[in-house]
């Protein structure tokens, strides 16, 4: 999969334009708020996400303006397609001349993934942001995931809620079975479908890592499920019944829960822990280390989404030279081999070492090829 092109009307603060993108490398350079990853977000729209920002559509329009519309040229399962989403204020999407409705109709059409300076919450802020990216990835390989969420939180609510009214009813403590069984059965599943993809993705992340750290480095991915004193092993197949784990956690701590009034085990408790060389990444790694295993996230996560559909997804790399040294970025703008991949940056020098590619500069929302 690939961007052949990319026009733009009216959005954000880019000047109507269009980049011809090359198939390998192509790194967009300027001063801040020129407009580069303005870009990649309109380069994003059309996998059928909302902006990776979090932008509102009304904001995705250039000042005063009432609509925008963008155009992107792409090749996918071996044919040229073309898509165009129209935004007045809301987003409407056409796919080779044929309305698709919302943008969401894109979904799984045109593929890829992202890395912005934001998604640094991976390392640095809670699990629930660890949470949010592994069900993101999840979601894109195996769709059907999302209904499991949906009904595990469900589930949860009834009881939360059943805690609350178990203190002035005990005679409910016979519909308190009745929901763990059924909470354990949901989030069993879903622990076992993490577990399973955090088994195929980790050693993708690890090499990746290695390769961004010249092998002097050494990222263990482990998984904390909700409930448990100890990491679950994502060295071998075998895994934890969790089904069962679960619903005897639940019992276990039922009245510590009545207390306080939440379900302290389960899946919306589970975490992510990333270690270099044994150490906690997100209490002792530097800017660049820290940086360093989100990408290798991102990446890993677009290899696996290219096992499973066949098609290689383009990467949209944000700021991500800044903080790595020149080793690292020397790997991300050389080493990755038989991808297409954006990356934005400030400094025109650290372009110095791409060996192949195109190079664009970004200068008050204007884009042109760099001399």
């Amino acid at each position: 999969m690939k961007v052949d092109s990319l026009s733009f009307h009216h959005f954000r603060n880019l000047c109507d334009g269009e980049l011809q993108a090359s198939d390998g490398v192509n790194v967009i350079w300027g001063d801040n708020a020129q407009g580069k990853t303005n870009l990649l977000e309109a380069i994003w729209l059309f996998t059928g996400s909302r902006s990776f920002r979090g932008a509102k559509d009304a904001e995705l329009l250039s000042f005063s303006k009432k609509d925008a519309a963008l155009t992107l040229s792409f090749t996918a399962q071996n044919r040229e397609q073309i898509a165009k989403i129209t935004i007045s204020p809301n987003k409407q999407v056409s796919l080779n001349g044929v309305s698709m409705g919302t943008v969401s109709a894109m979904a799984g059409v045109f593929c890829a993934v992202v890395f912005a300076p934001c998604h640094l919450s991976l390392i640095q802020d809670g699990p629930a942001e660890r949470r949010r990216f592994l069900d993101a990835a999840i979601c894109q390989v195996k769709p059907s995931y999302h209904g499991l969420l949906t009904e595990y939180n469900r589930t949860l609510l009834q009881r939360n809620t059943l805690l609350k009214d178990m203190a002035y009813h005990s005679e409910l403590s016979s519909t308190m079975e009745i929901w763990e069984e059924h909470l354990s059965r949901i989030g069993g599943r879903i622990q076992e479908i993490r577990r399973r993809y955090l088994y195929r993705l980790s050693p993708a992340v690890k090499e990746v890592y290695e390769g961004l750290a010249g092998g002097n480095e050494q990222l263990t991915l482990s998984y904390l499920p909700g409930g448990h004193n100890e990491p679950v092993s994502l060295e071998g197949k075998e895994a934890p019944v969790f089904k069962d784990l679960l619903l005897q956690n639940l019992r276990l701590r039922r009245r510590e829960d009545m207390l306080a009034g939440s379900t302290s085990v389960g899946p919306h408790r589970d975490d992510l822990l990333f270690s270099i060389n044994g150490f906690s990444a997100r209490t002792y790694g530097s800017q660049g280390q820290q940086r360093s295993v989100v990408l290798a996230c991102k990446l890993s996560e677009a290899s696996l989404l290219r096992e499973v559909t066949g098609e290689q997804p383009v990467a949209l790399l944000d700021d991500v030279l800044s903080e790595l040294d020149p080793r690292r970025q020397d790997f991300v703008l050389n080493h990755i081999k038989g991808w297409q991949v954006f990356i934005t940056c400030c400094d025109p020098k650290q372009t110095e070492r791409l060996a192949a590619g195109r190079s664009f500069e970004m200068k008050n929302g204007v884009l042109r090829p760099a001399e």
